[in-house]
């Protein structure tokens, strides 16, 4: 989850490093680091516990320049957000490295570079690995070799960028397992975890494939696939612009990102409806022949992408009438499974990086028990979306806040409608596709209403401030909607937050209501409305506080012990998206209100490529 970027180049490339790092913060912010090679072929390297603009402080203080130098910023795993753990990490002032990802086999590997008479300033990983580089380049070799022959005693994942004072033209990357991308210059080159990080400088990328390793100069790059053969990747270009990830206005990515949603599910469902139905192209050419064969689907994701799925579990199967399985990656790698005929396998991720999804995906193909595999995901040019049989893209655009928002939504948009492309073939009638692509179009509009409730739930927010604990509550598919409002609450206030079916709350979460105990409700005009209500009841009957988010078309009051705020009305099966929204406001607010880093939530990363 660290962010890693580099650069050869002919010109200085300091502040280059440092605008990729701003740019990267979002995978991490426990440290910052950068190593440069000077005029003298000396790796000068400065580093910084804390955020980036804590090293860039540092740099002021004591600048370094060059024309090939690598950077990092780090979510910590092996030791703590110190000066010594912060990346880059050198060897004998000779070689530099850079890495993100887990080193599975490092102790064996400490223990016997230790014996060979290296010695270690840090706790991480990390330093194993430059050590043993430098140890490979001893035995003869040169900085490609080295790392090369490094990568072969290596279990884990990874993705690096190697420097080397005696080879002052040359940056070397390498990746299994975690994202790394290289910017295509005139006379540079640069390497990054993130398009977003080299948007300033070039639109050109290759991405590098698992296994890869580059040898990248100023003028060239030549690349060896995990067998050692030299291949061709192909140059793409990038959609996005340099100012695609900045704030705007907005005080807060957080709050920028939810006010894009109205935008962005626009785009999401932009040229694939048509004014009743879903367009068949949708998923691809290949895509109808696959669908019509498709008897179960199973989904698995991570957080707020499994949420996603628990929501798209009740539509396939009310709506489209196919049995439907979600798992959350980290656990469905680690067990048999049996194998239903027809299973096609979905996996969710805004990032495509996701070390448990991606290896989850690659498990089940290496297995060839399922239909085939359907990746919905937020950047086309991930792992993700480059292993899977079918695609649908999301159309976020970048998401910078650690707390999803927009990627949520536009998951939720996506996934309806891979069921109702799937329920023509199975239980869905025409009449119900059209009402669904029908509240489809409207759903932009249904979601700039709610962002205008942003003052009344600003003014409810208050409630929250001095608390410690809260309950969500939601049934059906708006239990899963609770479940990400509790996330999001946790994520960005830090207060404890738990959800749970509404008909739940007898069986043990009861004993915790009381007047401390903030009780948030979602409350759509659906089947379950009333039973919704005596639940609610119960709350009140022990001296909770309840805050209900209920469609205006109810008959739900403001009562002592109950704040209702209304929400537009909706079709159930939009329910699940629209009352997401006042939620994320909700948790924003909150956040606010108690003085967190809204988008840089302590302890947490946004793109989750360790296991």
């Amino acid at each position: 989850m660290c962010g890693i970027v580099g650069a050869v180049a002919e010109r200085d490339v300091s502040r280059i490093l440092l605008e990729g790092l701003r740019r990267l913060e979002y995978r991490g912010y426990d440290s910052a680091g950068m190593a440069i090679l000077d005029q003298e072929c000396v790796i000068r390297r400065q580093r910084a516990a804390g955020k980036v603009e804590r090293l860039e402080s540092a740099l002021e203080e004591t600048p370094l320049t060059g024309r090939l130098g690598i950077a990092h910023t780090r979510w910590a795993t092996h030791g703590k957000p110190t000066d010594n753990n912060a990346h880059p990490h050198v060897a004998r002032d000779a070689v530099a490295i850079v890495h993100n990802g887990i080193i599975e086999n490092y102790a064996a590997l400490r223990s016997r570079l230790q014996a060979d008479g290296y010695s270690f300033s840090s706790e991480t990983d990390t330093e194993v690995v430059v050590n043993l580089i430098h140890h490979n380049m001893g035995q003869g070799g040169e900085l490609f070799e080295a790392v090369r022959t490094s990568l072969t005693e290596l279990e884990g994942a990874y993705a690096f960028g190697v420097i080397c004072s005696a080879e002052p033209d040359r940056l070397i990357a390498a990746r299994r397992g975690s994202p790394l991308v290289i910017g295509v210059g005139i006379g540079e080159h640069f390497i990054a975890s993130d398009v977003s990080a080299l948007l300033p400088v070039t639109q050109e990328f290759i991405f590098l494939e698992e296994g890869d390793i580059a040898l990248i100069t100023r003028d060239a790059v030549i690349i060896h696939d995990a067998r050692g053969k030299v291949v061709e990747r192909p140059v793409k270009r990038s959609q996005l612009s340099a100012t695609a990830a900045d704030k705007g206005s907005y005080r807060h990515y957080m709050l920028k990102e939810i006010y894009e949603q109205p935008r962005v599910l626009a785009e999401t469902l932009e040229g694939r409806l048509s004014r009743d139905r879903v367009l068949p192209e949708v998923f691809g050419p290949d895509a109808g022949a696959v669908f019509d064969q498709v008897q179960r689907i199973q989904i698995v994701a991570c957080g707020t992408s499994n949420h996603a799925g628990m929501i798209a579990r009740y539509w396939f199967e009310s709506l489209a009438g196919l049995p439907c399985d979600v798992e959350v990656a980290s656990e469905y790698r680690y067990r048999p499974h049996v194998v239903s005929p027809g299973t096609l396998f979905v996996t969710i991720s805004q990032s495509g990086e996701t070390a448990d999804s991606l290896a989850a995906l690659r498990e089940v193909k290496s297995q060839a028990k399922h239909l085939a595999t359907l990746a919905i995901c937020n950047v086309a040019e991930s792992s993700l979306v480059r292993e899977s049989d079918l695609v649908l893209m999301t159309r976020a655009g970048p998401e910078i806040g650690v707390a999803s928002t927009k990627a949520f939504t536009t998951q939720l948009a996506a996934l309806l409608l891979l069921v109702i492309a799937l329920g023509r073939r199975h239980a869905m009638t025409a009449d119900t596709e059209a009402r669904l692509v029908e509240g489809l179009h409207a759903l932009p509009a249904l979601i700039d209403r709610v962002l205008q409730m942003d003052a009344d739930i600003a003014k409810l927010s208050e409630a929250f401030a001095d608390k410690h604990h809260s309950l969500f509550l939601g049934r059906g598919p708006l239990y899963p909607v609770a479940m990400e409002g509790a996330l999001k609450l946790k994520e960005i206030s830090y207060i404890h937050a738990e959800a749970y079916p509404a008909g739940e709350l007898k069986h043990g979460p009861l004993a915790l209501v009381d007047a401390e105990m903030p009780v948030v409700a979602v409350a759509p005009n659906d089947e379950l409305m009333e039973k919704l209500k005596s639940n609610l009841q119960e709350v009140q009957a022990r001296g909770g506080q309840l805050f209900v988010f209920a469609d205006e078309r109810t008959t739900f009051e403001d009562s002592p012990g109950l704040r209702l705020v209304s929400v537009p009305a909706v079709d159930d099966a939009l329910a699940a998206v629209v009352y997401t929204v006042p939620l994320q406001l909700l948790a924003y607010h909150v956040a606010l209100l108690k003085g967190t880093d809204v988008d840089k939530p302590r302890n947490l990363a946004k793109s989750v490529t360790v296991e």
